[in-house]
């Protein structure tokens, strides 16, 4: 059968090796999955099927430290996780039956029980029986935090199998990001993550487990297994089994390209991803370790976590070379290796660091080229493609009143001082952009929402010309320390507009809101400020983010967390369980990206040509396609397209369906629809602001790189000629600006 594409070089900088315990782990897994009616009475695999997949050569590659018996209790669970995915195909995929599916899959969650194993209902079925068997082998000796981690990993592997299906129901393609962030849930590696530390007989301590650090790592991992599956399994899953969760597809239909340039694609998102992962390992675990006061012996912990899934990566890479299930030209050993780049070189078992130092030299002149952008290239003006309103503007009558109220308290609180100055902030409008977010806010609300925004830009304005010339990373954390103090129940007296900002901000947003409005608005605002360490961290070194990293930190940098948990903060009447859904997390994502993208745009050559940064979506665009400013345009505009697109589809029919799954009140389905009413708001907010505001135009940064008013230190600014000076340890530099 012909192919559908030539399979590329794959990058692969560790070497695979095999776990000495294959055979015992094979005559254990077959015998279980027969136990278990896997193989006959299942109507989805016989013997011949279980023998030629050889999930077992998939764990002894994935996992070649451990004994036989952690290696035979691993491979059940892929046995059992490949089942799973294989029945679910033909039992409910096939027919197209959601009520079915949800049904099945709403009892899994049982036969994960975080406190006693044993409180489990009577299994009815192969994949209930494998997982209550599963679970009872596996939890003894793990802590709570780990069990509660292993079972929410479940928990998104078996449930969002209803998006797939939702999907092929509906004949609907995803977007590239839509897609990246299922694929993890829905194809099991951050399942596999949380497999690795038992078989290595380790656990990420929980106060670092959530932290950037090791989320990357997970993230990074599963987005690294899922594309190189992606790239096996298409003639599999696309041509054979009408799946079309696939990254290659996924990016045959966005883009409008070959099947083989998509792949290729694929494959050079996978290499970024590779590259993503060892970077944060090499440089962001260290200084986490430190903050957090993680000891020697809980640091090794999560080296050897590292460490199982580097091993993952490579083994998982030498099965899907040789297993039936895949695509592949080896998979008996008797493939054309000369048709197949991805396959030259020495072949067979021992074989795979020999082709280590080949895979890093061609992927090395991509690696350089992210690292030295050159800073402050002339752009010139930015064409903006025409994008049409999203909703309907609706704007405050107060407005008027706001845009003079902000004025005085930028004033009061001392924003006027080097960073800033009245004319800046009198062209940037922040009024007109809360008046379209807000349109019904009360004149105190507008001022408050108004006075939101114009202190997250001047944060944002603040970080790059304060720290950000120097590379003043400590310093930058340290303002972060003080800023997370005053929105405590103790703060410290504000010292300069930055705090006193924020301070007055907690103060007057925070009254009289319930703990959990209150805890939402804490940790959008730490999120926001803690994004811009990492801009810091990669303009000092000239690195371009890579695509999937720029796209889910922007949302960061840009504030969503902190603009949405603003709009809930006076009526957080949506249960948490409903906020968390995939379908709200959904719209959500898509709103923020559709606002982040449409800044990216204006910003441009106010970011590129006169502040040095790399933080765009139109040269991260550049950089991955290796492609000029305008056919970058064209594929920044096409993703915000595709964003809204998905607005609108979690908007008009996710989220009702959702509200129908989980019987939800009409208090709670109006609280919902008002969330959603708000979020068209605020995109549209943002949209006639772009327009309106003078922030970003060639004029404002010109007049603002000839001012005369210079950097003295973080606490303190003055009018001052001349070249830099240093005071306090500190360099003088010219201010800058943000988003």
């Amino acid at each position: 059968m012909p192919k559908p594409f030539q399979l590329p070089d794959f990058y692969m900088p560790y070497p695979a090796r095999q776990n000495p315990y294959l055979e015992y782990a094979r005559v254990h897994s077959k015998a279980w999955a027969r136990d278990l009616t896997m193989i006959e009475g299942s109507g989805v695999w016989d013997e011949d099927d279980f023998d030629r997949h050889d999930y077992a050569l998939l764990c002894a590659y994935t996992h070649p430290d451990c004994d036989a018996e952690e290696l035979a209790l691993v491979t059940d669970w892929y046995v059992w996780v490949f089942f799973f995915d294989d029945h679910f195909l033909e039992v409910y995929k096939k027919p197209r039956d959601m009520p079915g599916a949800r049904a099945y899959l709403d009892r899994l969650p049982a036969f994960m029980p975080i406190g006693d194993p044993a409180a489990m209902p009577e299994p009815t079925n192969a994949v209930e029986a494998g997982l209550a068997d599963l679970w009872l082998r596996t939890v003894p000796g793990k802590s709570e935090d780990w069990r509660r981690r292993f079972a929410e990993s479940n928990r998104h592997l078996l449930e969002e199998s209803l998006w797939e299906l939702a999907n092929i129901t509906e004949d609907r393609v995803s977007d590239p990001v839509d897609y990246i962030e299922m694929r993890r849930k829905v194809g099991g590696a951050p399942w596999s993550a949380h497999l690795v530390e038992h078989a290595n007989g380790v656990e990420v301590p929980d106060r670092v487990a959530a932290s950037r650090p090791l989320r990357v790592l997970k993230d990074t991992f599963a987005d690294a297994v899922h594309l190189r599956n992606d790239l096996f399994s298409y003639q599999r899953e696309v041509e054979h089994e009408g799946e079309n969760a696939n990254c290659v597809l996924v990016l045959e239909r966005f883009l409008g390209c070959p099947t083989q340039t998509a792949a290729d694609l694929t494959n050079q998102l996978l290499t970024s991803r590779l590259h993503q992962f060892e970077q944060t390992a090499l440089t962001e675990l260290a200084p986490l370790f430190a903050e957090h006061g993680v000891g020697p012996a809980e640091a090794l912990q999560v080296t050897l976590y590292v460490k199982g899934l580097q091993d993952w990566q490579s083994g998982g890479h030498e099965w899907h070379m040789r297993s039936s299930r895949y695509m592949n030209d080896a998979g008996d050993g008797t493939g054309d290796s000369a048709s197949t780049p991805a396959l030259a070189g020495p072949l067979g078992l021992g074989t795979s660091a020999a082709r280590i130092v080949a895979s890093i030299a061609k992927t090395m002149p991509a690696r350089l080229k992210r690292l030295s952008h050159p800073p402050y290239e002339p752009v010139g003006p930015t064409p903006i493609p025409d994008i049409a309103a999203p909703a309907e503007l609706r704007l405050s009558p107060h407005l008027p009143v706001a845009r003079r109220n902000v004025l005085d308290w930028s004033r009061h609180i001392g924003f006027f001082d080097g960073i800033w100055d009245e004319q800046h902030l009198i062209g940037s409008d922040f009024a007109l952009c809360a008046a379209g977010i807000h349109p019904d806010a009360a004149p105190e609300e507008l001022d408050l929402a108004t006075a939101w925004l114009a202190w997250g830009t001047y944060a944002d304005d603040y970080y790059p010309a304060v720290f950000g010339a120097s590379a003043d990373l400590a310093g930058a954390k340290l303002s972060n320390a003080r800023l997370s103090a005053l929105m405590s129940d103790n703060p410290p007296a504000p010292v300069s507009a930055l705090e006193r900002g924020l301070a007055d901000l907690w103060r007057r947003s925070t009254t009289d809101v319930s703990a959990t409005a209150r805890e939402a608005l804490r940790r959008g605002t730490q999120t926001m400020i803690d994004s811009w360490l990492w801009e810091l961290d990669n303009k000092a070194a000239h690195r371009v983010p890579d695509p999937i990293d720029y796209i889910e930190m922007r949302r960061a940098t840009f504030g969503s967390d902190l603009t949405m948990a603003l709009s809930r903060v006076r009526h957080d009447s949506v249960p948490p369980e409903v906020l968390r859904s995939r379908p709200v997390t959904a719209l959500e994502h898509a709103a923020a990206d559709w606002a982040c993208l449409l800044n990216d745009l204006y910003s441009y050559q106010k970011e590129i040509q006169f502040e040095g940064d790399v933080h765009n979506a139109v040269l991260v665009a550049q950089d991955f396609f290796d492609c000029d400013r305008d056919r970058a345009l064209q594929v920044v505009s096409a993703l915000m397209t595709a964003r809204l697109d998905q607005f609108h589809h979690a908007a008009d029919v996710e989220i009702p369906a959702l509200a129908d799954a989980m019987r939800l009140s009409s208090a709670t389905r109006a609280a919902l629809e008002r969330h959603v009413q708000e979020l068209r708001d605020w995109l549209v907010a943002i949209h006639n602001w772009h327009q309106a505001t003078t922030r970003y135009g060639e004029a404002e940064q010109q007049r603002r790189r000839t001012g005369r008013l210079r950097q003295l230190s973080p606490w303190g600014w003055q009018a001052q000629g001349g070249v830099g000076t240093r005071i306090g340890g500190r360099a003088v530099v010219a201010p800058g600006g943000g988003a």
